[in-house]
């Protein structure tokens, strides 16, 4: 990209414009700037605007925020491919000035530019950049003589992003090694640098603005000391673990009254530093308790004076989990625990710390009534790792870890008194029930997660009991919105414990309740009720883990007013887009499969309707993966039952997928080619609708294949295609431009696989002679090329399966001559340096088959006899065959039911996730050869008739083991050799 000015002004201008929030302005302006991405230069012209002094700020802020997402997206791409986009020039030019600019920038562009330094660093530091960190303790130095704190924080403020990445990295020679660079280079300056800002806190308290500066540079410093210490104790920091610790110490005291606000909601930098120390505190209890003893009794002091300062303002919420978190850590090691085991204590911890955060507060109320998406994600998805409430909970196990009767008598006395005051005034008292079940599923849940539910229970409480005496009541009360934080918390109970509960006895009587408390307009209520509803259906039966505990009948006679009852959700405001309830739609659905079809007349226009709204603005990626889901098994129930169902489909979804592809509706457009997959499939080979082939030419274009959410379900889309209609892609000229799709994910090493997914589909499902022999030698040399340049395991195993498709296709003769018309005696060095060096390493059933089928075919159809290098290499090739014969194979097509395949992974990405229900099982692309040691076999027959001492003689040559097996599938097929 040229850097002339007026370069720069067309591009300062559409950067002004991509903030316009007129539509036709921002769009073209933002596919400009995205396109200038690709070109030469361009970093260096965003560095050149934030470097001229007569350029509007919101400019140069955009040009920071756009330099940042290019490194973000170039500097280490995935894609080899993407690698050269930001060039060695380019990249030199930006380390050897983007310090400074960032040092000379204001607050907003300093933030912007310190992302992008940490994100090269990530990427070239220490190896490519070694003189990041002594440039950056230069300019600290010359900062501290002038005070200049501006540059001071900017460069604490990246170092804190660079080695963030030490707190989480697994541990390996390469991170320690940048570790111990980092210390040698900078531990004693960073020290020194640190007890030379704690001493101007005293000069500074009375001043608002400087103090808040100090303190926000011991907050970097602070953060940077975890990280530094968070894979090991390093040498320096234990010798000057005083320095630290005695410090820390007294920053946890310290009081900024120029800085109190009650106004705020959002902790203050005070409270952010003090809750820093407490993380930093609690990994050296954990992990370096021998060397943090000594400080031990005087941080638990300190702590424990501070929880008993802090109101219960939310503001404190963050400090109050980190500090009752030392605690835990504390406890659970089991740390100077005749500081703990006293009764006195245990009853101070728990009116002192435990109780009183674990009483719902007025903003948990207020989050209740007003925000319920958060409450639900706090409290029942475990988002509330760092609430008070999950804080105090963690507490309580960690006590019960070592103090379980001591504990269970304090707390029983607790909750016999909650549950009393409650009883005296339901309406008035309602939280003092609230706050009893939640001490009562601290002291119980010794073990589980979200998404299995409670696992191990201690013995203190009856947890069945318990529900029948305190819980089922809230949900039988008539008024389905009457105390409902209490409703809710009986559904939570529920979900929790679903794997202890009786099914006969409780959660299949209960059922009815559960339906019932759909119909509340509460979001959380009919959210927790969907919730339980889909989590009851989960259940695994202990005795067959295939199997669900809830059978079909135990639903059946509830499925009208259960669907009414999820679908229902959908009206209520606030959950027009309810995941939860689309969740337990699909949980339904699949239990009942074709017990549905009665009710699609009702049903699938809910769904479509939906549909249509929605992808007009989608804003809840979960809820529309599920809604996607919901429709894909409904086209495989209807079709499987009635094949003729898929034109009601196709004329319903149509025009919806039309419209989601002509406005590039980014988030839908992958999910559209899976439905559109599943689709296609329905119909016979040859037999494609019209509108199928009017869409493929589409499907083609560039701008769809440079967004990596498309790749998988486009190749899902294209394989359907080329199976179904190949004879028509090659009659509408559309051969070359998808052979073109599968060079571009050909070059790539994270999508080449699906590069031979199409590839391989092209030759088992085209006509012989549809890809034509220049076109197919013009192939072979783009896979060789790639093959040399960047050879990598999965694209080798690849190959070998295209190689020995193409062989089962055409024949080894067609492959040999090929390969030989590349290089002379090439051939040989595949067999070597491919088939007999990696053939073993292929996994998957059916990808295995095709090589034991194509290295059959070149061992048994191919003159090895006649040419004397060749045949030396046969025994070497048919021991290979026989080892691929004997790994161990695993059915693809058996899924794991022990993995509920309705929850959404933990990667799942709201830009691609794959459908469950719109996939099709993995292909076996030689279905006619069921047994390949069959097919080995009768080939032996046939070569033996043709070559009988030759072959004798070769397989004389086989090892004892590859001889054995050979010859016990000779012996099973009854075959013998002439």
């Amino acid at each position: 990209m040229s850097s002339h000015s007026n370069s720069l002004e067309q591009l300062c201008s559409c950067l002004l414009q991509t903030l316009s929030p007129d539509l036709n302005v921002r769009k073209p302006a933002e596919k400009f700037v995205e396109s200038c991405e690709r070109q030469p230069g361009f970093s260096q012209n965003l560095l050149q605007i934030l470097q001229k002094n007569d350029i509007d700020p919101t400019v140069k802020l955009c040009a920071s925020i756009a330099y940042k997402n290019l490194i973000k997206k170039y500097w280490a791409p995935e894609d080899d491919a993407d690698k050269q986009i930001i060039n060695l020039n380019d990249r030199n030019y930006s380390k050897s000035i983007i310090l400074a600019l960032m040092l000379s920038g204001d607050a907003k562009i300093q933030k912007q530019l310190s992302e992008a330094v940490s994100l090269i660093g990530q990427k070239d530091f220490p190896n490519d950049w070694p003189n990041l960190l002594q440039d950056m303790m230069i300019k600290l130095d010359e900062s501290c003589k002038n005070y200049n704190f501006h540059v001071i924080n900017g460069i604490l403020q990246t170092l804190t992003s660079l080695f963030k990445r030490y707190q989480y990295e697994t541990k390996s020679e390469r991170l320690w090694s940048e570790i111990k660079f980092v210390l040698d280079t900078f531990a004693k300056t960073f020290t020194d640098l640190f007890m030379w800002i704690v001493k101007l806190i005293p000069d500074h308290l009375s001043n608002a603005q400087n103090i808040k500066i100090i303190l926000h540079s011991l907050l970097y410093c602070a953060e940077i000391f975890c990280s530094l210490n968070a894979q090991d104790l390093a040498e320096f920091f234990e010798d000057n673990i005083n320095v630290w610790m005695t410090n820390f110490l007294q920053l946890l005291q310290i009081n900024v009254k120029v800085l109190d606000n009650d106004s705020t909601d959002e902790p203050g930098v005070v409270e952010q530093l003090k809750t820093q120390i407490c993380d930093n505190i609690t990994i050296f209890a954990d992990i370096y308790s021998e060397e943090f003893d000594p400080y031990l009794p005087g941080f638990i002091n300190q702590i424990w004076s501070l929880l008993d300062t802090l109101s219960n303002q939310v503001k404190y919420d963050q400090l109050v989990s980190a500090a009752i978190k030392f605690l835990q850590v504390v406890c659970e090691r089991g740390l100077h625990k005749d500081i703990f085991s006293k009764e006195e204590i245990l009853h101070q911890m728990c009116s002192r710390v435990i109780i009183p955060n674990m009483e719902f507060r007025e903003c948990e109320e207020e989050l209740f009534e007003d925000n319920p998406e958060e409450y639900i994600r706090r409290d029942v998805e475990g988002a509330d790792v760092q609430t008070r409430r999950r804080s105090s909970c963690e507490l309580v196990k960690a006590l019960a870890k070592h103090f379980e009767k001591q504990m269970s008598e304090v707390f029983s006395e607790y909750i016999q008194k909650m549950l009393m005051n409650f009883s005296q005034n339901n309406q008035g008292n309602w939280k003092s029930k609230n706050a009893a079940i939640y001490l009562v599923t601290s002291l119980v849940i010794k073990g589980g997660s979200v998404r299995l539910g409670t696992t191990s229970t201690s013995d203190l409480i009856n947890i069945s009991a318990f529900f029948n005496n305190v819980i089922k009541s809230d949900l039988e009360r008539l008024n389905l919105n009457e105390l409902p934080v209490l409703k809710a918390d009986a559904l939570k109970y529920i979900i929790v414990f679903r794997n202890q509960l009786s099914v006969n006895e409780i959660l299949v009587p209960i059922f009815p309740q559960l339906i019932r408390h759909l119909s509340s307009n509460i979001v959380v209520i009919h959210s927790y009720s969907a919730i339980c509803i889909d989590k009851i259906l989960a259940l695994r039966d202990p005795s067959d883990q295939h199997k669900t505990l809830i059978k079909l009948e135990n639903i059946n006679p509830y499925a009208i007013q259960l669907l009414e009852g999820l679908f229902g959700i959908w009206r209520f405001p606030g959950s027009e887009e309810n995941e939860y309830s689309a969740k337990a739609i699909l949980r339904v659905f699949v239990l009942l499969k074709d017990q549905l079809l009665p009710y699609f007349e009702v049903l699938l226009p809910k769904i479509i309707e939906k549909l249509t709204l929605v992808s007009k603005n989608p804003s809840k990626p979960h809820f529309n993966h599920y809604l996607f889901e919901i429709l894909g098994i409904t086209i495989q129930i209807a079709c499987t039952k009635n094949i003729r169902a898929v034109g009601g489909f196709e004329t319903l979804l149509f025009p919806i997928f039309q419209t989601i592809l002509v406005q590039d509706v980014q988030e839908f457009t992958p999910y559209v080619f899976q439905i559109l997959a599943l689709l296609l499939e329905q119909h016979t080979i040859g037999q494609v609708p019209p509108p199928y082939m009017e869409l493929f030419p589409f499907l083609l274009i560039p701008m769809l294949w440079e967004r990596q959410a498309n790749f998988e379900p486009l190749t899902r889309l294209i394989k359907s295609y080329v199976k179904n209609c190949s004879r028509e892609i090659v009659s509408i000229g559309k051969l070359e431009p998808l052979l073109g799709v599968f060079q571009k994910l050909i070059a790539s090493k994270a999508n080449d696989h699906l590069g031979f997914i199409i590839l391989n589909h092209l030759i088992i499902y085209s006509d012989s002679g549809a890809i034509a022999p220049n076109l197919m030698n013009q192939i072979f040399i783009l896979l060789f090329q790639r093959l040399s340049h960047s050879k990598t395991s999965k694209f080798v195993s690849s190959l070998l399966v295209f190689f020995n498709l193409f062989v089962y296709k055409f024949g080894p003769k067609p492959f040999y001559d090929l390969v030989e018309t590349l290089q002379s005696k090439m051939f040989n060095m595949v067999l070597v340096k491919l088939f007999i060096a990696d053939a073993r390493k292929v996994s998957g059933v059916h990808e295995r088959k095709i090589i034991c089928i194509g290295v059959t075919k070149i061992l048994t159809e191919l003159d090895f006899f006649l040419q004397p290098d060749l045949a030396e290499l046969w025994p070497a090739l048919m021991e290979v065959l026989v080892a691929v014969h004997e790994l161990r194979q695993e059915d693809p097509d058996q899924q794991d039911d022990l993995v509920d395949p309705i929850d959404l992974p933990n990667e799942y990405q709201a830009t691609y996730s794959r459908l469950v229900y719109a996939t099709s099982k993995q292909m076996d692309l030689i279905p006619e050869i069921s047994d390949s040691k069959l097919f080995l076999a009768k080939k032996i027959e046939e070569l033996s008739k043709r070559f009988p001492k030759e072959l004798s003689k070769l397989i004389s040559l086989l090892s004892m083991e590859p001889k054995k097996f050979l010859e016990n599938y000779l012996a099973t097929y009854n075959v013998k050799i002439f």
